[in-house]
């Protein structure tokens, strides 16, 4: 049986303070430039989440070895800019960034109707990226994070006077109490972020093909969405050349045909799936995501 994600993130607080630190003492550039000695590090120090990369790599993707190491190098390069960014957004630069956007007008559409709103982004490229974009929808979003994750960022955002406008529904172990807390906001027509791509061990699952083999995806989002009947956005928001990013958003609604977890789970991951194909060094799972170690 697959274990999951353990509940922990890479790169955790003393990656967020000492990206902070940098940027303020010598700008984001800087910043990337100090990636090229952090990369090393990790690939020498992780060698857990070397070993998901080059699994994904090979076996996912079908690249052979030197692509593949090329992969590990590009993947950690890539998550540090994301920190970066993150960082820096959040500290009050939005302004160094440039944004363009897909199917813009169809997605205001449905934030400004009269129903909440469910969306379902992954662990790949930087969500958090589009906080300037939501503008005053912000104070109307809700993200869904384990409990642990949610406390460690908050701490650090809040002893360096930082913050930001969506609200967060942590989950926490067994308790329902987030359940009732999503169903609260969508009754106010608010929206709820949920990340469709990873589960711990303790989740309910559902089996889908992701890039060719068998994968396995959290079935909380996707059932809640089906029995909610609201309006459905798949949301990525990927890292181009330079300082800019690209928003992905694909909207499903209750209406086009069938809306049940199973459709639901198919369509995301057909979008999700495009997305890695095309930004492949930006999907941020380090774990066995396909089970590949007890499949061999």
């Amino acid at each position: 049986m697959a274990q999951g994600w353990k509940g922990q993130t890479r790169g955790g607080v003393f990656g967020y303070r000492f990206f902070i630190w940098l940027i303020r003492k010598a700008g984001i550039r800087a910043a990337y430039v100090f990636l090229y000695f952090v990369v090393p590090y990790f690939v020498i120090f992780a060698p857990r989440a070397v070993r998901s990369v080059w699994s994904y790599s090979r076996k996912s993707l079908g690249y052979g070895r030197c692509r593949s190491a090329i992969m590990v190098l590009s993947n950690f390069y890539s998550l540090g800019q994301i920190l970066i960014d993150k960082v820096a957004i959040n500290g009050g630069m939005p302004e160094k960034y440039s944004f363009t956007y897909e199917n813009r007008s169809r997605f205001l559409e449905i934030l400004d109707g009269d129903t909440g709103v469910v969306m379902i982004g992954a662990h790949v490229g930087n969500w958090e990226i589009g906080v300037p974009f939501f503008d005053k929808y912000g104070k109307r979003l809700n993200i869904v994070m384990y409990d642990n994750e949610h406390e460690k960022v908050k701490r650090v955002l809040e002893s360096n006077a930082m913050s930001h406008d969506y609200k967060v529904i942590p989950v926490n172990g067994d308790s329902l109490a987030h359940v009732f807390s999503i169903m609260d906001a969508i009754r106010n027509r608010e929206y709820v972020c949920f990340q469709g791509d990873r589960y711990t061990g303790s989740d309910k699952t559902l089996s889908c093909m992701f890039l060719g083999h068998e994968a396995r995806f959290p079935m909380g989002p996707f059932l809640l969405a089906s029995r909610l009947r609201t309006p459905v956005v798949f949301y990525f928001a990927m890292r181009e050349k330079g300082m800019e990013y690209r928003f992905h958003f694909e909207p499903v609604l209750p209406e086009e045909g069938k809306s049940d977890m199973r459709s639901l789970l198919e369509k995301y991951v057909s979008a999700l799936e495009r997305t890695v194909r095309k930004y492949p060094s930006q999907w941020f799972n380090y774990y066995d995501f396909w089970n590949y170690a007890q499949k061999n």
